[in-house]
């Protein structure tokens, strides 16, 4: 009888260990499809301090497995290059000192070429340390391999907004991928308002699957009766505000958001351009006609703080939004399997999900009870807690395993070049 149960666990564990390997291998192809379409030059440009260059998110996210995995749990594991730890930290201080984030694009070295090389070297010494793990070494091991395939993933989502960035900087706008489905959406119908009542509630991750430790603990939260939107603003409306002088009326503005417009002269949404007479806009497929009826984006939190006060109705806190999404399906709404990499709206509810991130009111802080992550992968999340905005509902360039009621996104109010829009609550 032992004999029996040691092979039924020697079993379990071989495929417990070729699921996690088969997981792994697809996405980290995935990333290398996103840059498919990228020349070599492509991937080289950083047009500003929050966009890195396309060949940096390849060479960071393998070395995230190096650096927490291969270097720390594989004695045998022989690095690819010495000064790779130090180009391809993003901002693990506890891991040494970091290459400055806003210099990534001056290095034209390494190249494409060998930055994928060195996906490959990494890549067969994580499959092969997959494969080695013990039945005791594999629960933690499996932790950190699905924590840096999210990451991945997250940075798969960055790849497509810092792509479009870099695209859009280029005067003759070129297409990411000119084949790429762009349909125009159905006509908007009138917001309807959802109506919650005032209570206790809870919010926070407490399902079983993988979350990050910012969605935790679960705790509750007093609400008071309120109202919010069943969809996200749309191009149509945010026009009427331009169009109202939304940009010119400082009554309407945060005093940060109203010196910041003016500074930079901000007119309208990132990537839009005025034309003989009409409104363009970038898209991954090149430039294109403002889609009136599709969801507003590319907004910073000022702007759809702006936006909401001129419209009466003020933005969302993460609470009252995490529990109007209750009501909705995650994978319901999400385009970017659809081939879109577009927002787009129909006339039916949009849901809540994968299509814009969503400003809310909240700062981005800690949840009742928070404790970071032990060691070096505790700098994932929690140090980042001062001076950002929460975000909720994922786009339509995020991984569709992403969606979920209690993903917290976070950045600066000034931040516009995510697929960032709008949704209205009021009292």
């Amino acid at each position: 009888m032992p004999l029996s149960r040691s092979r039924n666990s020697a079993h379990h564990s071989y495929d417990l260990q070729q699921q996690l390997i088969s997981r792994y291998r697809q996405v980290r192809n995935d990333s290398l499809d996103i840059c498919r379409p990228l020349s070599a030059e492509d991937h080289c440009i950083q047009t500003t301090a929050e966009v890195s260059p396309p060949k940096w998110h390849l060479a960071h996210t393998s070395w995230f497995f190096e650096a927490f995995i291969l270097r720390r749990q594989n004695d045998a594991y022989q690095p690819y290059h010495p000064k790779y730890d130090y180009l391809f930290n993003s901002y693990y201080e506890t891991m040494g000192k970091p290459f400055p984030r806003a210099q990534r694009g001056l290095l034209s070295r390494p190249g494409v070429e060998e930055i994928l090389q060195y996906r490959g070297h990494v890549d067969n010494a994580m499959i092969e340390h997959i494969e080695n793990a013990t039945s005791e070494q594999f629960e933690k091991l499996a932790f950190l391999v699905e924590l840096g395939l999210n990451h991945e993933q997250q940075h798969q989502e960055l790849l497509y907004t810092d792509i479009k960035q870099i695209l859009a900087f280029n005067p003759l706008h070129p297409a990411y991928d000119s084949t790429l489905a762009t349909p125009k959406s159905s006509e908007a119908q009138a917001i309807q308002w959802l109506k919650k009542s005032a209570g206790i509630h809870h919010i926070g991750n407490h399902q079983n699957g993988f979350s990050y430790d910012n969605e935790g603990p679960r705790h509750r939260v007093l609400l008071r009766d309120h109202q919010i939107a069943n969809r996200t603003v749309n191009n149509a409306e945010y026009l009427a505000f331009m169009n109202a002088g939304g940009y010119e009326d400082c009554a309407l503005w945060l005093a940060d958001g109203w010196k910041l417009i003016n500074d930079r002269q901000w007119n309208s949404p990132l990537y839009w351009h005025f034309i003989d007479g009409k409104w363009w806009y970038m898209t991954l497929s090149g430039l294109r006609e403002i889609d009136i009826w599709a969801p507003v984006t590319h907004v910073s939190f000022y702007e759809a703080d702006a936006y909401a006060r001129w419209h009466g109705s003020r933005l969302p806190d993460e609470a009252e939004w995490e529990l109007a999404s209750l009501d909705h399906d995650p994978q319901h709404g999400n385009y970017r399997d659809s081939g879109y990499l577009q927002p787009i709206a129909s006339s039916d509810d949009e849901g809540f999900f994968g299509n814009v991130w969503e400003w809310t009111k909240s700062p981005y802080q800690a949840y009742p009870g928070f404790k970071p992550l032990h060691g070096s992968v505790g700098e994932y999340n929690g140090k980042f807690m001062c001076n950002q905005m929460v975000l909720r509902g994922g786009s339509c360039v995020s991984p569709r395993e992403h969606l979920r009621h209690t993903y917290r996104n976070f950045f600066y109010p000034l931040e516009r070049w995510q697929f960032t829009g709008i949704r209205l609550a009021k009292d």
